[in-house]
């Protein structure tokens, strides 16, 4: 056959190749088939006569290597997501998106697949995975990371088509966890004689409000009308991105003054942020090592900082509050989500002015 031979090296190693023209380029690539030590002249030949069709109909079979050699890697698209789209997301959520790349999608996918040849069947297996390690949670928020990064790869023309459509989801199921009376009393206590009393006033914050952590950590003065009772919170620290106006009760106004009056003591000026951190952010950006000293010192177990959002709800259903009501003060985009609250009705007593 025209062009079909085996070369051999200076080092002696020997490999199959093919010699053809590319039609139109006046290129004359040599491409390499098998290593002679791998398959038999007769199994070699037979190659090289497929691709002899393939190059007679305008393939190029050399290009076709190089391109899958340059193609773009899961591990390229994580980078790039994470430089070109977390930026957009919140600080929080940027933050869980890349704890999920780097503690499941980057190790399944490793450093060398290929964005195109991502299979559904990939997809599947990745999901099963984490499920089957006992996070079945974690294995939904990783297929909807998953899932958005093939969109973006299919946009960015990586792909046609995102693999991870028809993956099914594991079941999952709202918690209903907040505060009860006695276990209310206890964390007042410890938040009273804990050290760190800018994350006791914070979670004092959380208890008074009902607001998100973020909304609470980058509160700022300038938001905050004291006289008439009223926290205008900003597009930039809401979780629905829009401007949410939420009244501050008396207990609350109290802390606040509180606070702010120890931080312009003796002629000091007030700063931006009610909470202010050394970061870049100019506010504190996290209390987890706080909040798990705090639930150990009052005795409380099971207990995450957003079940304090959920007490704030079933507080003012308690108090005779319209799950409407409700779902405005704590600033809920949609009436579906106030609605998982509907089961507090005079369960959960509201937090007392001694949270101060």
């Amino acid at each position: 056959m025209q062009g079909f031979g085996l070369r051999v090296t200076a080092a002696g190693a020997r490999s199959f190749v093919l010699r053809y023209r590319v039609r139109g380029s006046g290129r004359n690539p040599t491409f390499t088939i098998v290593k002679a030590t791998i398959w038999r002249v007769t199994e070699a030949r037979a190659e090289a006569k497929r691709l002899r069709q393939f190059i007679d109909q305008g393939g190029d079979p050399s290009a076709e290597v190089e391109a899958q050699r340059k193609a773009p890697t899961m591990a390229a698209l994580c980078d790039r997501f994470e430089a070109e789209h977390l930026p957009r997301k919140r600080p929080s959520t940027a933050a869980d998106y890349r704890r999920l790349l780097k503690n499941h999608i980057r190790p399944f996918f490793g450093p060398h697949s290929k964005v195109s040849s991502v299979r559904f069947e990939d997809c599947q297996a990745l999901h099963t995975k984490i499920t089957r390690a006992g996070s079945p949670y974690a294995a939904n928020r990783s297929m909807a990371v998953l899932s958005k990064m093939l969109n973006l790869a299919v946009r960015w023309r990586m792909r046609e088509s995102n693999p991870c459509k028809g993956v099914e989801r594991n079941t999952e199921h709202s918690r209903r966890r907040y505060l009860s009376g006695d276990e209310l009393g206890r964390l007042v206590a410890a938040l009273n004689a804990h050290a760190d009393q800018q994350a006791a006033d914070i979670i004092r914050v959380l208890l008074l409000s009902g607001c998100r952590k973020g909304e609470a950590l980058a509160m700022r003065w300038a938001d905050v009308d004291l006289r008439e009772g009223l926290w205008s919170k900003p597009p930039s620290s809401t979780k629905q991105k829009q401007h949410h106006e939420s009244a501050l009760s008396a207990p609350a106004c109290a802390l606040l003054s509180r606070i702010r009056e120890s931080q312009t003591a003796k002629r000091r000026p007030l700063g931006e942020f009610v909470f202010p951190g050394p970061g870049a952010t100019g506010h504190r950006v996290e209390l987890k090592k706080g909040w798990r000293q705090l639930c150990k010192a009052a005795g409380i177990g099971g207990l995450r900082l957003h079940d304090l959002r959920h007490s704030y709800a079933s507080a003012l259903i308690s108090a005779g509050a319209s799950l409407p009501l409700v779902g405005a003060m704590l600033g809920h985009a949609s009436p579906q989500t106030t609605q998982r609250y509907a089961h507090m009705f005079c369960v959960a007593r509201p937090p007392s002015a001694s949270a101060r």
